[in-house]
Protein backbone atom coordinates (compact mmCIF):
# COMPACT_ATOMS: atom_id res chain seq x y z
CA UNK A 1 0.00 0.00 0.00
CA UNK A 2 1.48 3.11 -1.09
CA UNK A 3 1.63 6.38 1.49
CA UNK A 4 2.12 9.20 0.45
CA UNK A 5 3.60 12.25 2.63
CA UNK A 6 5.13 15.36 2.59
CA UNK A 7 3.86 18.27 0.70
CA UNK A 8 6.04 18.59 -2.70
CA UNK A 9 5.89 21.65 -4.94
CA UNK A 10 4.34 21.23 -8.32
CA UNK A 11 7.18 20.00 -10.78
CA UNK A 12 5.69 22.31 -13.26
CA UNK A 13 9.55 23.66 -14.92
CA UNK A 14 9.36 20.88 -17.23
CA UNK A 15 7.96 21.34 -20.86
CA UNK A 16 7.33 18.21 -23.25
CA UNK A 17 7.47 14.89 -22.32
CA UNK A 18 7.14 13.87 -19.44
CA UNK A 19 10.64 12.31 -17.72
CA UNK A 20 10.45 9.75 -15.05
CA UNK A 21 14.34 9.14 -13.61
CA UNK A 22 14.48 5.17 -11.96
CA UNK A 23 17.52 4.22 -9.60
CA UNK A 24 18.72 1.07 -8.79
CA UNK A 25 21.60 -0.67 -8.84
CA UNK A 26 19.86 -3.53 -10.38
CA UNK A 27 18.92 -2.68 -14.19
CA UNK A 28 16.29 -5.40 -14.23
CA UNK A 29 14.58 -3.84 -11.35
CA UNK A 30 14.63 -0.49 -13.05
CA UNK A 31 13.12 -2.11 -16.53
CA UNK A 32 10.83 -3.74 -14.01
CA UNK A 33 9.67 0.12 -12.62
CA UNK A 34 9.82 1.01 -16.28
CA UNK A 35 6.94 -1.24 -17.18
CA UNK A 36 4.65 -0.70 -14.10
CA UNK A 37 5.15 3.44 -14.82
CA UNK A 38 4.94 2.75 -18.63
CA UNK A 39 0.64 2.82 -17.60
CA UNK A 40 0.63 6.42 -17.00
CA UNK A 41 0.34 6.91 -20.61
CA UNK A 42 -3.43 6.89 -20.08
CA UNK A 43 -3.44 10.43 -18.47
CA UNK A 44 -0.15 12.09 -20.85
CA UNK A 45 -0.31 12.64 -24.27
CA UNK A 46 3.16 10.62 -25.10
CA UNK A 47 4.74 7.93 -23.57
CA UNK A 48 7.42 8.82 -20.23
CA UNK A 49 10.92 8.96 -21.34
CA UNK A 50 12.65 6.94 -18.87
CA UNK A 51 16.10 7.97 -17.41
CA UNK A 52 18.08 5.28 -15.29
CA UNK A 53 21.03 6.18 -12.82
CA UNK A 54 22.86 2.76 -10.62
CA UNK A 55 23.09 4.54 -7.86
CA UNK A 56 21.73 7.35 -5.36
CA UNK A 57 25.18 9.55 -6.50
CA UNK A 58 24.54 9.34 -9.95
CA UNK A 59 20.55 9.69 -9.27
CA UNK A 60 21.06 13.05 -7.79
CA UNK A 61 23.57 13.93 -10.70
CA UNK A 62 20.60 13.27 -13.29
CA UNK A 63 17.95 14.74 -11.50
CA UNK A 64 19.06 18.08 -11.94
CA UNK A 65 20.78 17.89 -15.40
CA UNK A 66 17.18 16.05 -16.37
CA UNK A 67 14.55 17.46 -14.42
CA UNK A 68 12.27 14.71 -14.28
CA UNK A 69 8.45 14.89 -13.24
CA UNK A 70 9.09 11.69 -11.20
CA UNK A 71 11.76 10.06 -9.14
CA UNK A 72 11.56 6.15 -8.36
CA UNK A 73 14.56 5.14 -5.80
CA UNK A 74 14.62 1.90 -4.83
CA UNK A 75 16.06 1.68 -0.65
CA UNK A 76 19.10 -0.44 -1.91
CA UNK A 77 20.24 1.98 -4.60
CA UNK A 78 24.07 1.49 -3.41
CA UNK A 79 26.42 4.09 -3.20
CA UNK A 80 24.00 6.66 -1.70
CA UNK A 81 20.94 4.73 -1.66
CA UNK A 82 16.74 6.45 -1.80
CA UNK A 83 17.23 8.21 1.62
CA UNK A 84 20.48 10.18 1.06
CA UNK A 85 19.24 11.07 -2.85
CA UNK A 86 15.80 12.27 -1.30
CA UNK A 87 17.12 13.95 1.64
CA UNK A 88 20.23 15.54 -0.92
CA UNK A 89 17.26 16.92 -3.29
CA UNK A 90 14.55 18.00 -0.58
CA UNK A 91 17.05 19.89 1.01
CA UNK A 92 18.71 21.68 -1.87
CA UNK A 93 18.23 25.24 -1.70
CA UNK A 94 15.95 25.90 -4.27
CA UNK A 95 14.69 22.32 -3.97
CA UNK A 96 14.37 19.94 -6.53
CA UNK A 97 10.58 20.44 -7.59
CA UNK A 98 9.87 16.64 -8.75
CA UNK A 99 8.15 14.43 -6.62
CA UNK A 100 10.02 11.46 -5.45
CA UNK A 101 8.76 7.87 -4.81
CA UNK A 102 11.00 5.64 -2.39
CA UNK A 103 10.81 1.41 -3.00
CA UNK A 104 11.04 0.06 0.22
CA UNK A 105 12.52 -3.74 0.99
CA UNK A 106 10.78 -3.38 4.55
CA UNK A 107 7.72 -1.86 6.19
CA UNK A 108 10.10 -0.72 9.31
CA UNK A 109 11.81 1.93 7.01
CA UNK A 110 8.75 3.71 6.72
CA UNK A 111 10.31 5.99 8.92
CA UNK A 112 13.07 6.80 7.20
CA UNK A 113 11.32 7.51 3.92
CA UNK A 114 9.31 9.81 6.08
CA UNK A 115 12.59 11.38 7.64
CA UNK A 116 13.82 11.47 3.86
CA UNK A 117 11.62 14.06 2.65
CA UNK A 118 9.59 11.20 -0.07
CA UNK A 119 6.65 12.32 -1.39
CA UNK A 120 5.26 8.47 -1.72
CA UNK A 121 6.94 5.21 -0.97
CA UNK A 122 5.83 1.36 -1.46
CA UNK A 123 6.64 -1.04 0.56
CA UNK A 124 8.58 -4.43 -2.32
CA UNK A 125 6.38 -6.08 -3.65
CA UNK A 126 4.95 -3.26 -5.13
CA UNK A 127 1.64 -2.97 -7.28
CA UNK A 128 1.89 -1.68 -10.33
CA UNK A 129 -1.37 -0.17 -10.58
CA UNK A 130 -0.50 1.19 -6.87
CA UNK A 131 2.35 3.35 -8.85
CA UNK A 132 1.33 3.82 -11.84
CA UNK A 133 -1.88 5.59 -10.20
CA UNK A 134 0.60 7.52 -7.28
CA UNK A 135 2.35 8.71 -10.60
CA UNK A 136 -0.63 9.69 -12.56
CA UNK A 137 -2.09 11.36 -9.18
CA UNK A 138 1.34 13.51 -9.27
CA UNK A 139 1.56 14.18 -12.95
CA UNK A 140 -2.55 15.37 -12.66
CA UNK A 141 -1.75 17.76 -10.19
CA UNK A 142 1.11 19.42 -11.65
CA UNK A 143 -0.95 20.09 -14.54
CA UNK A 144 -3.99 21.78 -12.35
CA UNK A 145 -1.37 23.82 -10.48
Amino acid sequence: MPHRGGTAQSAGYNQGRVKILLVSSDPNFREALAVMARSVRRSISDEPEFIGARDGIRGVAAAWRHRPEVVIADEIASRAGAFALTRELKGAVPPFEGRIVIILDRKQDEWLARWSGADSWFVKPVNPFELANTITDFLTTKEAV
